[in-house]
């Protein structure tokens, strides 16, 4: 008899994408890092906090951030919390309101640390397929859930479903919907607005990808007053520490720099993605810093392989739906040229 609960035993536990020593040289395009680095002013900051104050607890509401995160998206610091990436702020989520039984609905395929947190309550998952095109299932509206989680943009497809449809599956859920978009900045429109309107959703949002801050965890949460009292009585006492709090404050003071990027990664995105149609990929249409390439009936895990073994990383999924299929992080100008210049090489496979 082991010591820990039957469900941990049993449960398989999410996989992040690989992460090579820094023995290892490759062209890390499997985990949707941003391949340019944070604005100079974080940079700055962080240096500047490194100081004797380290010794003190940070703020353990981040209001700091929370206060300049409101007034960046017109909105009240009793609308958002502040967390250990959005990672964090989904465990918070399904703790505060799943229990065992409790029925949480989603689209699939998509992140699949959905499952492994709803898994840790000992809820009940009830996933619907997404059709080939990606957008919204229609049986979503009509399950009674207790959370109802949409990625979007979604991963691994980087597909994306338009903000008035959201609004009308957040009108007709009984439920709370979460709209995780973490990769949203790339897209062209965000759910945050509908909050105002709609005490039922929350919206979540991820330094990560955009700001070029994976290394420090920084998501934000946004909802209705009521709900964000709620989270905050799950949430660890301290759980951002004060050089991310600061990171966090700096990167929003230089949006510019945050958005320079993202505008060199979209237009990167659409030459890879005429590069690889043009080699037979179907690539779907995708708003995120990835996009998801397929050939259709062919197995993929072997040329996975094979990049890897030239120095470059992809991701490659088990799940049936996806085995035809490499999701690829658009890295610099550079990098994405040695991709298809290896890609030439290999195809047909």
């Amino acid at each position: 008899m082991g010591y820990l609960r039957a469900v941990i035993e049993n449960m398989v536990g999410y996989v992040p994408g690989e992460q090579p020593s820094s023995k290892d040289i490759y062209i890390k395009l499997n985990t949707n890092e941003n391949p340019y680095p944070p604005s100079p002013r974080v940079i700055q900051t962080l240096k500047d906090e490194i100081n004797s104050s380290l010794r003190l607890y940070p703020d353990p509401l981040a209001n700091p951030l929370r206060d300049k995160a409101a007034k960046v998206y017109g909105l009240q610091r009793e609308n958002l919390l502040a967390g250990n990436g959005s990672d964090e702020l989904l465990s918070i989520i399904v703790r505060a309101f799943i229990g065992k039984g409790d029925l949480v609905v989603y689209p699939t395929p998509t992140y699949t640390l959905y499952d492994t947190l709803i898994d840790i309550q000992e809820g009940i998952k009830e996933t619907v397929e997404y059709p080939e095109d990606y957008s919204l299932p229609s049986e979503i509206g009509k399950k009674e859930a207790r959370l109802t989680f949409l990625a979007n943009p979604n991963s691994p497809s980087g597909t994306c479903i338009p903000v008035t449809e959201i609004e009308g599956l957040a009108a007709k859920l009984k439920g709370v919907l979460v709209v995780d978009e973490a990769y949203g900045d790339f897209g062209q429109a965000s759910a945050i607005p509908l909050i105002k309107k709609y005490n039922n959703l929350i919206i979540l949002r991820s330094f990560s990808k955009s700001f070029s801050l994976a290394g420090l965890r920084i998501g934000l949460a946004f909802a209705d007053e009521e709900i964000i009292n709620g989270l905050l009585k799950v949430k660890d006492s301290y759980n951002l520490n004060r050089l991310s709090i600061a990171a966090a404050i700096a990167a929003l003071d230089d949006l510019g720099w945050m958005q320079q990027n993202i505008g060199r990664i979209v237009q990167t995105r659409k030459k890879v993605t005429l590069a690889l149609t043009k080699l037979g990929f179907y690539v779907f249409p995708s708003e995120s810093n990835f996009i998801l390439a397929r050939l259709p009936g062919q197995d993929l895990f072997s040329l996975y392989e094979w990049l890897k073994s030239q120095g470059i990383l992809v991701r490659y999924f088990t799940q049936p739906r996806l085995q035809d299929c490499i999701r690829i992080t658009i890295g610099t100008e550079a990098e994405m040229a040695q991709l298809i210049e290896k890609l030439e090489k290999m195809l047909p496979i």
